[in-house]
């Protein structure tokens, strides 16, 4: 079923509640590994995380609605960890080629995205079960951005950048999406890389 949007019913302010809510998201992706998400219940992610069915309705009011800001939580993550070794490549290799740049960061991408193989597999089975276009397209542009922020020290032209940031999001989002999707324990991640590579330098 596709939701609208994110509801959440309460955005955490204090750091209890945030823990609150981010122990709710950790039992959610911890009983992924058991069974599929449309097979597992509220009552089961409320007694992992150890909090009660009044404390998950404070803050959604719906599993698919905890699903959501897991998926969203998980990308962003996993944009700010790729922005922030970028931006430390940078700092130590400052006359690095772009061609060298942007292989190394593809290269710790993919390796971020082994390490968590599993949770990327649901993420983008789960994004399409779970968000709406509108959810989607909010998800992909912040990937752009993401990208944009990667590739600005290099590429000084905003349509340029704009134009070259979407196409690696294209390639390595196309990529790596698809293969989990049909394999969701593919093992060669070497060819991968090398392909994703050749496509975009």
């Amino acid at each position: 079923m596709k939701n609208p949007e994110i509801q959440v019913r309460r955005k955490p302010r204090q750091s209890r509640a945030k823990l609150t809510q981010e122990a709710l998201q950790e039992s959610f992706v911890r009983l992924l590994h058991e069974r599929a998400a449309h097979d597992l219940t509220i009552r089961e992610i409320t007694d992992l995380a150890g909090v009660g069915l009044g404390t998950f309705y404070e803050y959604f009011s719906k599993k698919e609605d905890l699903i959501a800001l897991t998926i969203h939580r998980h990308v962003k993550n996993n944009a700010e960890d790729l922005k922030t070794y970028a931006h430390s490549l940078i700092k130590l290799s400052p006359n690095l080629a772009l061609d060298d740049y942007l292989q190394q960061v593809i290269h710790f991408q993919l390796e971020q995205i082994q390490a968590h193989q599993f949770l990327w597999a649901q993420t983008f089975l789960l994004e399409r079960q779970i968000s709406n276009i509108k959810s989607y397209r909010k998800s992909y542009e912040m990937m752009v951005q993401m990208w944009q922020s990667i590739l600005a020290p290099f590429v000084q032209d905003a349509e340029q950048l704009k134009g070259i940031s979407l196409n690696v999001q294209r390639v390595c989002y196309g990529f790596v999406s698809q293969t989990l999707l049909v394999e969701p324990e593919f093992g060669e991640w070497d060819e991968l890389e090398k392909e994703i590579i050749k496509i975009n330098i």
